[in-house]
């Protein structure tokens, strides 16, 4: 019996320093030039991947369901997820493993240039359902053919009493509610940043339509500005700290994961926020998605450090 499966993508993230100003929020690279960038790193990403191994540092039992080519990259990807204690349940196919460069600014903003490969073609003929012993399902956004796989695991953990957290991106949520209700009825927590919000609620109290639509928790975050999470009945809103980070890609999972690591735990919900506060912003200190989320102990000891303010009212 695993504590939570994660169904997401894995790609290899490629981290390119260009040494480019951004500019009127735009990052402009000269076409028909070559560019000597400052630095190169890789590392392995995605949704399904970033989030299996934060669970699976929070302490609990964890296993990854996805789709992986047959090359080289699919068994770095493998390698790591064995090291980090995750079960793979997914499969392999003809396809390439998925790819990801991202491309920095001198003030660290990105552009990221994704190829989703084997990600997007996870049929549910595939999954055995017969392995998927969990508590709780975690869905990162998946596209295509997985999210068909997506709304028919929903209702497969909706009758076998399996909890659901999802964190959709913006690909999926500005298709609005509709395309997503098979999979939001089914949802316990929803995970998502302002900008997909408003996307699905439309205008008005977001945080009441969204949970209109199915999930009991709602977690809004809003980069540098306050996050709120909202259970029926009280919002809880937490303010990141002030600094400057090196690259926020994976923060949104280690935030996510953790949080929901806290409520699969029974955590306090104030305790399940500082902590998801906690370890978003120790991945944006360095590169990678992976390289610096922390152990719940780490988390734990980093907090008491660095508090995190979090205020409960009735809403």
């Amino acid at each position: 019996m695993f504590d939570v499966i994660t169904l997401g993508s894995a790609v290899i993230d490629f981290f390119l320093a260009t040494g480019v100003h951004e500019r009127r929020h735009e990052i402009c690279y000269p076409a028909g030039t070559k560019i000597a960038v400052k630095d190169l790193r890789y590392s392995t990403g995605g949704g399904g991947t970033n989030t299996s191994v934060s669970f699976s540092r929070l302490g609990l039992k964890t296993a990854w369901l996805g789709k992986i080519g047959t090359d080289v990259n699919s068994e770095v990807i493998l390698k790591e997820m064995k090291k980090e204690k995750v079960t793979f349940l997914g499969s392999k196919c003809e396809d390439k493993t998925g790819i990801s460069v991202i491309l920095d600014s001198e003030e660290h903003e990105r552009t990221v240039l994704t190829y989703k490969g084997a990600n997007d073609d996870m049929k549910f003929s595939e999954v055995k359902l017969n392995k998927l012993k969990t508590k709780w399902f975690y869905f990162a956004s998946m596209m295509g053919e997985s999210f068909k796989t997506q709304e028919k695991l929903a209702e497969f953990a909706s009758k076998k009493g399996i909890k659901i957290a999802y964190n959709p991106s913006s690909y999926q949520t500005k298709q609005g509610a509709e395309a997503l209700k098979n999979v939001l009825k089914n949802t316990e927590v929803l995970i998502l940043n302002k900008e997909e919000a408003q996307m699905l609620s439309g205008s008005g109290d977001f945080l009441k339509k969204l949970r209109e639509l199915g999930p009991n928790i709602v977690c809004v975050t809003n980069g540098k500005e306050e996050t709120v999470v909202y259970d029926g009945k009280h919002k809880y809103s937490a303010n990141p700290h002030d600094f400057t980070g090196k690259e926020r890609t994976g923060a949104g999972d280690a935030f996510a994961s953790t949080l929901v690591a806290g409520i699969i735990k029974g955590e306090s919900m104030e305790l399940c926020l500082q902590l998801a506060t906690t370890n978003s912003e120790s991945v944006i200190k360095y590169y990678g998605a992976k390289n610096i989320l922390l152990t719940w102990k780490a988390a734990l000891k980093e907090l008491r450090k660095n508090p995190v303010k979090v205020t409960k009212e009735v809403y």
